[in-house]
Parts: C-alpha cells; sequence; structure tokens
C-alpha cells in the first residue's frame, strides 16, 4: 500500500509541473470591470430657473437602485385604485414574463457556476470482444468494470470566473428589468384607471348637455306649435340633441375600451372585468420641488443597462482567456475484471490520474474574431447605457416641463369654464325672454360645454404626467428628495 501511495505521489507531481509553469503567465487576465456612473443633471433644467444649463453641471451618482420607491400610487388617495394596482403586482401576465426570464437567467447563472466546480460521476460497463492477438486469446472475452472518475478544470487565466460572473451580472440586470416592467406595469395600470375615471367625467357633462338641449328642444317646440317660431329653428335644436348623443355615444366606447385594457393589466378577462361610474375623487399629489439629478441612479432600467456592461466587459475577458491554454486535471479510480465474481476483488482495482494542457496554435483568426466580438457588444452595451440615462433625463424633462405647462393652463381654462358658464346663464335668460335669437343659446352652450370637456381633458393630462414623472423618477420620491434637502427637513406630499 505505501509502495502506491508513493507512486501516486510521484505522478501527482508530474502532472503539476506544467500548473506551476502556467502560474507565471496567470498575470496577464484581463483588468476587473467597473460599474459605469450615471452621468446625471445637477439639477433638472424645469425645477431651477427657466434658462439652459451650463456646461459642467452634471455629476456622478453612485448606483441606488435598492433604495425604496414605496407604494407611490396611495399619494393619490384614492382606495379603488390601490386595489388595481395590487392586482396588477399579483396577476399581470407581462410581469410574469419578466420573473421567469429572471428565474431562467438565475438557471443559467447557476448552470455557469457548476463548470468551475469538480466533476464527479460514477460509471459500469460491460464489452465482449475478441483480442487482437488471437494466437494469445484466441476466443471473445468479456470485461466488466465499476468506477468512479473526476476531472477538474484548472481555472488559472479566469475564463471560468468570468464567464460566471458575466452570467451572474446578466441575472442582475434581468432582475433590474423585471422591477423595470413592474413600475411601468403599475403606472400604466394607474393612468388607465385615472383616464377612465376622467371619460365618466367628461361623459357626464355631455350627458348633462344632452339634458339641458333636451330642455331647449321641449320649449323651442311648444314655442313653434304656438306660431312664435318656425320649423328651422326646431330642426336647428334636434340637431344639436343628435350630435351631443353621438359625442356621448363615442365617449361610452372610448370607456369601454380603456376598461378592457385596464383588466388586461390586472390580469383579468374582459368579459369578467367591470369598474362602476364613480365620481373623480382621486387626489392630485404634488411632486416638491428640488429633486436631485442623481435620482437616475435610481430607475431599475439604468441599473440593468449598468449590469449589462459589466457583463460585457466579463466576456471581453472570456475572450482574451482563449488565449491562453486550458489545463484540466482528471482521475479515475474502480475495478475492472472478465468475471463478475472478481469485479471487487482488491487484485482488480485500478486507477489513474492525468493532467491534460492544450493551446491552440493556429485557429483561422476564430480567437481574435471572438475578442473584437466581444469588444463590440461591450461598445453596443455602453452605448446603450448612455441612451439609457439620456432618455431618463428627457423623460423626466418632459414631464416636469408638462405639469409646468398644464399648471398654468389649468389656471386659464378655469376662468374660460367661469366666462362661458355665465355666458351661457345669460343667454338662456335673454332667449326665454325674447331677447336673443336661438342661434346665440346654442352657441353659448356649445363653448361652454367645449370649455368644461376641455377643462377635464386638462385636470387629465396633469394626472398622466404626475404618474409619468414617478415612473420617469424610478418610482417613489421621498427618500431622494429627503437625501437633497437640508438637514431637518422633511419633504411633505402636498395634494391638490
Amino acid at each position: 500500500m505505501t509502495r502506491d501511495l508513493q507512486t501516486l505521489s510521484r505522478r501527482w507531481n508530474a502532472a503539476l509541473v506544467p500548473l506551476l509553469a502556467a502560474l507565471v503567465l496567470a498575470g496577464c487576465a484581463t483588468a476587473p470591470a467597473e460599474l459605469p456612473p450615471v452621468n446625471a443633471p445637477a439639477q433638472f433644467k424645469e425645477q431651477g430657473a427657466a434658462v439652459a444649463p451650463k456646461e459642467g453641471t452634471w455629476t456622478r451618482a453612485q448606483p441606488a437602485e435598492a433604495q425604496p420607491r414605496g407604494e407611490w400610487w396611495r399619494a393619490f388617495n384614492d382606495p379603488v385604485l390601490d386595489a388595481l394596482v395590487e392586482r396588477a403586482d399579483a396577476n399581470n401576465t407581462t410581469l410574469q414574463g419578466a420573473a421567469a426570464r429572471l428565474a431562467e437567467a438565475r438557471a443559467l447563472a447557476r448552470s455557469t457556476d457548476a463548470d468551475r466546480a469538480p466533476q464527479i460521476g460514477v460509471g459500469a460497463g460491460a464489452n465482449r470482444a475478441a483480442g487482437l492477438d488471437r494466437v494469445q486469446s484466441p476466443n471473445a472475452q468479456t470485461l466488466l468494470t465499476a468506477g468512479a472518475n473526476i476531472s477538474y478544470e484548472v481555472d488559472l487565466f479566469g475564463r471560468l470566473s468570468q464567464a460566471s460572473d458575466a452570467a451572474r451580472l446578466d441575472a442582475d440586470a434581468r432582475a433590474g428589468l423585471l422591477q423595470s416592467t413592474k413600475l411601468l406595469v403599475e403606472a400604466e395600470t394607474a393612468q388607465t384607471y385615472l383616464s377612465l375615471r376622467a371619460l365618466d367625467a367628461e361623459r357626464a357633462l355631455v350627458r348633462e348637455s344632452v339634458d339641458a338641449y333636451r330642455d331647449t328642444l321641449r320649449l323651442t317646440q311648444r314655442r313653434y306649435q304656438a306660431g312664435d317660431l318656425a320649423e328651422l329653428d326646431v330642426a336647428r335644436v334636434e340637431t344639436e340633441v343628435a350630435a351631443t348623443e353621438s359625442d356621448a355615444l363615442t365617449l361610452d366606447r372610448q370607456r369601454a375600451e380603456t376598461e378592457h385594457a385596464l383588466a388586461v393589466l390586472v390580469g383579468d378577462a374582459a368579459s369578467n372585468f367591470g369598474l362602476r361610474t364613480d365620481a373623480w375623487s382621486a387626489a392630485l399629489p404634488v411632486i416638491p420641488a428640488g429633486i436631485p439629478g442623481t435620482v437616475l441612479a435610481r430607475r431599475p432600467d439604468i441599473s440593468a443597462a449598468q449590469k449589462s456592461v459589466l457583463a460585457a466587459q466579463a466576456r471581453v475577458g472570456v475572450a482574451q482567456a482563449a488565449w491562453f491554454p486550458d489545463i484540466s486535471l482528471t482521475g479515475g479510480a474502480g475495478y475492472a475484471s472478465s468475471t463478475a465474481g472478481d469485479l471487487f476483488k482488491w487484485s482488480a482495482r485500478s486507477w489513474g490520474i492525468g493532467a491534460l494542457l492544450s493551446l491552440p496554435l493556429f485557429d483561422g483568426g476564430r480567437r481574435e474574431a471572438g475578442v473584437q466580438s466581444a469588444s463590440a457588444q461591450l461598445d453596443g452595451a455602453l452605448a446603450s447605457y448612455r441612451t439609457q440615462v439620456l432618455t431618463a433625463v428627457k423623460e423626466v424633462e418632459d414631464q416636469l416641463s408638462a405639469l409646468r405647462i398644464l399648471d398654468a393652463q389649468s389656471e386659464v381654462q378655469a376662468k374660460a369654464v367661469a366666462s362661458a358658464t355665465r355666458a351661457t346663464a345669460l343667454s338662456d335668460s335673454r332667449y326665454r325672454n325674447g331677447y336673443v335669437s336661438q342661434l346665440d343659446l346654442l352657441d353659448a352652450r356649445r363653448s361652454e360645454l367645449r370649455n368644461r370637456r376641455q377643462a377635464v381633458q386638462v385636470r387629465s393630462a396633469q394626472y398622466q404626467a404626475t404618474v409619468g414623472l414617478i415612473r420617469a423618477l424610478g418610482g417613489g420620491w421621498e427618500t431622494a428628495v429627503a437625501e437633497a434637502a437640508p438637514a431637518g427637513v422633511s419633504p411633505k406630499v402636498a395634494v391638490r
């Protein structure tokens, strides 16, 4: 037994000589990847002075995708919206698909990690063959084998570890995309629900106008029967009634389609889903000024883009490691015998160890092409990452400008509604007393309806832009504002 162990030791030492020689070259592996910073504006233009930001006002933001985003939709103070968003989080099929892709990426990462571990297996076999030397072995013989084998690839140059890192970073990017999809689904659910409530409010206005036109039609018909008006006046009012009813039916169709879209978002069949017509009672939260540009680092899509850049950098290292030798260690032990009864006897034992070093000398440019391909993928990932950051800044500025302009438009539109309402009341009174023509009354009512509907649409746009800004900021904004606020100042959410 001692002699066998000494022989085994000498053979292991001989096998390790190539490994020790390869260690000299191990320092040539790729440098570790670095996380690209988020180059965000120090302050958003729409929240500062009404001038373009000066050059050099960009700042580097540390990754902050782990910051809590909170249940931002609760700021609208609408229990129906709260329930719908919770249903969407639980049942939305797009979200479930993103979760499945994340699970797939994590399984692939575990599979890649397995390549770095020793591979151990057992096996048994039976072979029957005639000997090559028919003088010594004229008859066919049976060989029975049973044993275990082990193999291990020595990762001297980081090929396996960098491949494992790349797969793990891909999984992290998928996790970021899952969070981005979740935020998107929540925002779309909120926007669709708020659109439906806006349609309810607009439908109520139009139906109210239909009732008013019908009252006018009844008055006009009585005056026509009394001989005070011509049939033309009756036809005009009938036209207004029919046209306004048509507008109401158009809004009914739009509401039905919006309700069906909301059903898909919450993972329900449109045939089984319904929301009753209700008053528009959701509060309009006002996001406070002073949100820093570094809040963009919280966006899960930017986090996913960062992880994709790191994964591409790791794959460049994998491609570069192909220029170095592959070193594998193998070993096996078991029994071999021509008879089953002698298979597990000590005399039938067999074992073997080995080390294999392989290095392609000429491959027609395959390895160089692999490095170039990985480098091109890295350049593409960097470009996509920069595009993602620029798009994020654009989305925030879009929503901030929309909210600023819509706020001013809401004030002007409120004045228009007040004036149109007053004009309708005066026209109706004067018409009933015969001081103005029917055309004046109809024109006043059309103007009032148009301005009231415009006011509802402006209000709806304010809600849509608020949800869009929350999504562009990466979710709830309280944490970001608190970090930027002076000491002792707590950010508050205003509601209007």
